[in-house]
Formats: C-alpha cells, structure tokens, sequence
C-alpha cells in the first residue's frame, strides 16, 4: 500500500478521537492539489505550531502560490499537531504528513520550515522526529529531503545550525525558485549531498552553516567564524527583493477558525522610522511600496475567490505608506457597500490615525491600538520613538470622541538605563488617558494595557546591551500592577522566564543547539504557549550542557566583541548600529530617514536609492 493511503486509512479511525479534526485533514477552498508523480519537485512548507496559527500565515501563503504556479513544482503544506494528536500518531506509527495527499514529510524533495520566533525550535524538532528525518544535517542520507528555513529568527541562525541544512536569509520569494532550479539540476546527477549544498551556496542569501567553523576562548567568547570550504560567502549577505512580488489572490479559507480569517495585502515592506529596539524595522529595510492600482486589483480577486468578509493591508508603519491618502479613496470607493471590514495596523499616533482608521472599518470595532513602548520623553528619546505626551492625549481623546470604547497600550520595560521615574510614568499616562476616556464616555471607556520585558535582539543598536534582570523586572511590575489597580484597566504581562529563553534563544550561540535538542528530548513543546512552557525542562537543559543562561541573557556585550549574528550582513553597517547605541545613550533622537538619509549601509551595499526626500524617486 502507498504511504498517504496508508496515512489516510489510519487517520480515518484517529481523527474522531481528537479536539479538533478539522485541523488535520485538509481539502480548504483553493488548496491545490497536483498528481504526484507527474511533478519534478515536491516541497513541503511547514509552520511549526498548530493549523489555526499557521494558516494565516502570509509569508507561507506566498510561497504555497508561487511554488504552485511552476509546472514543475507543488507545494504542500504541514503544522505541528497539538498533544492528543501527537500522542496518537506516535501510538498509531503515523509520521508527519501533508494536508494535501497525505504524502510523509519524508518523502517530499525539500522541507521549508518557518521560523519567525525563536520559541518554534522545539516544535520544529519535533515534527522532523515525527516525520523520521534525522535531526543533523550530517547524518541525512541521499534520499532524505533538503531541509531549509527562514524566517526573523533565523538572522541569528546559529542556535539551530545543527538541524537546518540552508537557511534563507531575507526575502524568501526569489529565494525559493532558486533552490528549486539548483535542486532539480542536482537531482539529475544525482552527486553527493555535499555537492548539493555547495550548489546552495551561490545563491545570495542562503546560509549553509556545514561550511563555517566557530572558534571560542578561555573566557567562552567567539574567537573566529570562518569558512572550512573554498568559495563560500563569508559574512553571508541578506536577500532583497527590489519589488514587491504579485500578492496572493487564491488565499486558503480554512476548515476551521484561525487567528485571522481574512485577506491579507502587504501594502509596503521595510520602516524608516528606526526605533532603535526594533529588530524587525532593520533587517527589513529598505522602504518597497505596493502600488494603489496594484493593491485594489489584488483585493478585488481575492474577495471574490475566497469570501472572506476582512481585509488587512499590512506593513510595520502604514503612516509612512506615501500613498495613503489615494489608497484610503479607493478603497472607500471599491468596497464601501461591500459589508467589508477593513483594518490597517501599524498606524502612527497622531489623529490622522483615527480619521483613517474610521473611515476604513465596515464594522465597528471596540478597540483601538497604540504602541508608545515607553511614557517619558526622555525614555522615549533614547528609544528614538518621539511622541508627545501631548499628542497622546490629543489622540485619545479623539479616540474616545469617536466612540471608540476601548484603547490599547503597548509598553515595554527594561529598556537600558531605564529609571523607575520612567515606570511612574507609565503609571501616570495611563491615568491620564483613562480619565480622558471617562470624560468621553463614561464608565464605559476601558483601557487594556500590555506591558512586555524588552529583549534586545540581534541586529539592533540594543544588541550589545543585557536583558534586565528578573529580580528588577518584577519589581516594576509590581509598582505597576499596585499603581494601576482601578476599574476600567485591564493588565496583560510578559512571563520573565518566557522573556530569559527569548532572549537566550535569540542572542546564543552554536552551543545552545544541543541544549534545544535536550529541551525537545524532555518534553518541551509549544514554548510560545504559556500553558505548555516549562522552564524546568530547558533549566535541565542548559544543565545538562554546563551552560548558564545568564551568559547570553544578562551579559552586556562588549562592542569588539564578536557576536554570534555577525557573519550574517543585513545591509546595515555595523557602524550604524553603534552610532545610534551611542546617540540613545546620550538621550538624542534621529529623525525618520525619509526625512534626512544616514547612509545607514543599505544604498551602498544594495544600491538601492531610498525614499528620502532629496532623492528624485520618492513619490
């Protein structure tokens, strides 16, 4: 008998048996579904959590059409199969399968994973131990699948070098029909594995971490990073798409509900505003806009293909969208009688916002978001996101005024040299906005309030500085939950463990991977799900490995040092990165780039001519 016939005999008698069957079986509106055997390369994307996160997923969506498209290619989806499903395909001899022939994992040429947040590792492991792919690159056979992943994550890939054969870095939507035209030339010689990657190696942006070494001291610092094979890239230079690829027009509408039943249209690529804490404002510099014509032509087709009643038109500062005005026309235009709901995250702080957000929903909504991150102008200066208190409250109170019942904050804590004077400011603001909501509105006027431990990630002006320890962590936390404890103020918190294996996720080294493999042999599973994280199987772990966190969570990085990222070249001088560590440590703000460029790297390493304004291409 045929492998997915098997699988699908098997998953007959199973699935009654689990929460939600619906998650495993497949067959949505618009999947795409080729003969097998008539197809040269088959490819396997994987979003390592369960189907209701993974689906949504646009980057996935993007790839599952573009591969699709080829007539020489298919691509098939895969997502981590929560517990009771777990338990019963391990108890059944059910390996890891595709939603859409029930074909194995392991039997697909190439395995892409997903990785866009360092708590997926274990689940990523987890689904190669399902799917009987040997967890080492080095121990993988001929007939075994290539396996990739990209993602945020993977700009520091090194916790997980042993695991993944490439890692993209960057964009990916080029990316990938490279990877097919060089594994479907490989195929025909059928030479060794090595060969394969080596292949891998010329294409910009793909990382194949067999071909590095890494040397440490007698004080466990990096020593050297350097390349054992001829003619392989070393620093490896992030992939960039100049152009905005064609959006998705077929999404999938799921079985079940997801975390987003909706369409969903970048709009623009890349910020410009450089908070300094931001990793993902940098490693996607530089600005790439949609064009207006080209975002309603997308948004027609994919209402009409799939019947989704939201669209989300996505980016990291859709202020900054030069187009927005002629965008928010047309759209009104387009789809006002449609009974369409409409979002645009990402908006500024500034009542501008509000009007936009108004006019766009067709439903109204009970809630409207802010990220101030932090309360104080001075904090907010050295965070280089300057905005007025003044303005804040301006905006809320037209928030308010516009009937909106509820406001959102986002603040973090533990930025470097914070003070507790910026934590009584947080307090205070919040007050303060409250009481403009209950002058609006009366009792009915809420405000929900999320208060995040800041990790500093890889590639940022943070990058050098420590997380925060959690003794003083959760004393701020205390003053703030003491301080705020009224009607109408809904708290939400950051776990401070959650935040240490974050942070030791995203800033370790080669050595974390064996702690990651011991963590999964434990039992770690669905580290970003707060009911299933258990920080006394990665405190084993890292036990077991003579490994103390604190190294890479709590230790300020010395500027000379040599981290772990460096070998990986986002486009952003190294020297920009210090200079701007060194303007936030004097208090001194940048402006947003459109305005004034910096020469941060990305026109001279790309020569790519960015929006700024004395530039002759910005609209």
């Amino acid at each position: 008998m045929d492998s997915n016939l098997e699988i699908k005999n098997k998953l007959s008698k199973i699935l009654p048996r689990v929460q939600k069957p619906g998650r495993y079986v497949g067959g949505e509106y618009n999947q795409v579904s080729k003969e097998w055997e008539k197809i040269n390369t088959r490819v396997a994307l994987v979003f390592p959590d369960i189907y209701e996160i993974g689906l949504p997923n646009l980057g996935l969506a993007i790839l599952y059409e573009m591969i699709n498209d080829r007539v020489d290619s298919l691509a098939e989806r895969a997502y981590c199969p929560w517990l009771d499903m777990e338990k019963l395909m391990r108890e059944n001899n059910i390996p890891a399968f595709s939603l859409e022939s029930k074909h194995p994992l392991i039997d697909f040429d190439i395995v892409g994973i997903s990785l866009p947040y360092e708590t997926l590792y274990t689940n990523a492991l987890n689904i190669l131990d399902l799917a009987h792919i040997p967890f080492l690159s080095i121990e993988r056979k001929l007939s075994d699948p290539l396996i990739i992943a990209g993602g945020n994550a993977t700009f520091n890939p090194e916790p997980m070098y042993q695991f993944i054969d490439a890692f993209v870095i960057g964009d990916g939507e080029e990316i990938i029909h490279s990877i097919i035209d060089i594994y479907q030339q490989w195929k025909i010689s059928r030479l060794s594995r090595i060969s394969l990657l080596e292949s891998l190696t010329t294409i910009e942006g793909v990382y194949v971490p067999l071909f590095y070494d890494v040397q440490y001291d007698e004080n466990k610092y990096i020593a050297s990073f350097s390349s054992n094979k001829n003619n392989v890239p070393n620093p490896i230079k992030r992939h960039i798409v100049t152009s905005l690829p064609p959006s998705p027009e077929k999404f999938l509408v799921p079985n079940i509900d997801t975390t987003h039943n909706r369409i969903a249209i970048e709009i623009m690529r890349g910020c410009t505003q450089g908070c300094r804490f931001c990793q993902a404002g940098m490693i996607n510099r530089p600005i790439r806009e949609r064009s207006v014509e080209e975002i309603i032509k997308s948004l027609k087709v994919s209402l009409i293909n799939t019947g989704f009643e939201e669209i989300s038109l996505l980016s990291l500062s859709s202020s900054d969208y030069t187009q927005l005005n002629k965008l928010i026309n047309s759209i009104s235009k387009e789809f006002c009688e449609k009974n369409v709901t409409i979002s645009l995250p990402s908006l500024r702080i500034d009542t501008f916002s509000v009007g936009i957000m108004d006019s766009l929903v067709g439903k109204r909504h009970g809630s409207f978001t802010f990220a101030p991150e932090a309360a104080s102008n001075q904090l907010r200066n050295r965070i280089n996101k300057p905005i007025s208190t003044e303005n804040l409250h301006s905006v809320a109170r037209e928030v308010f005024n516009h009937k909106w019942s509820t406001i959102k904050l986002y603040f973090m804590i533990g930025f470097p040299d914070e003070t507790i004077e910026d934590i009584v400011a947080i307090c205070k603001l919040c007050k303060e906005v409250l009481s403009i909501g209950k002058s609006e509105m009366g009792h009915r006027a809420n405000l929900n309030i999320s208060i995040n431990t800041f990790i500093p990630k890889p590639h940022t002006p943070f990058q050098w500085a420590a997380l925060e320890s959690q003794i003083v962590i959760g004393e701020k936390q205390k003053y703030i939950r003491d301080h705020l404890h009224e009607r109408g103020i809904k708290l939400n918190w950051s776990d401070n463990e959650s935040a240490l294996l974050e942070a030791c996720l995203s800033r370790g080294d080669r050595r974390l991977s064996n702690v990651i493999y011991d963590a999964w042999k434990c039992g770690a599973r669905f580290d970003a799900w707060h009911d299933q994280f258990n920080f006394k199987v990665w405190q084993q772990a890292f036990s077991q490995n003579n490994i103390e966190p604190s190294f890479f969570a709590f230790r300020q990085r010395n500027m000379d040092e040599i981290l772990p990222w460096d070998h990986i070249n986002i486009g952003v001088f190294k020297k920009t990165l210090i200079e701007e560590y060194q303007l936030s440590q004097k208090g001194i703000i940048r402006n947003d780039c459109r305005e004034q460029c910096y020469s941060c790297g990305i026109q001279q390493n790309y020569h790519f001519k960015c929006m700024t304004k004395n530039n002759p291409s910005r609209e």
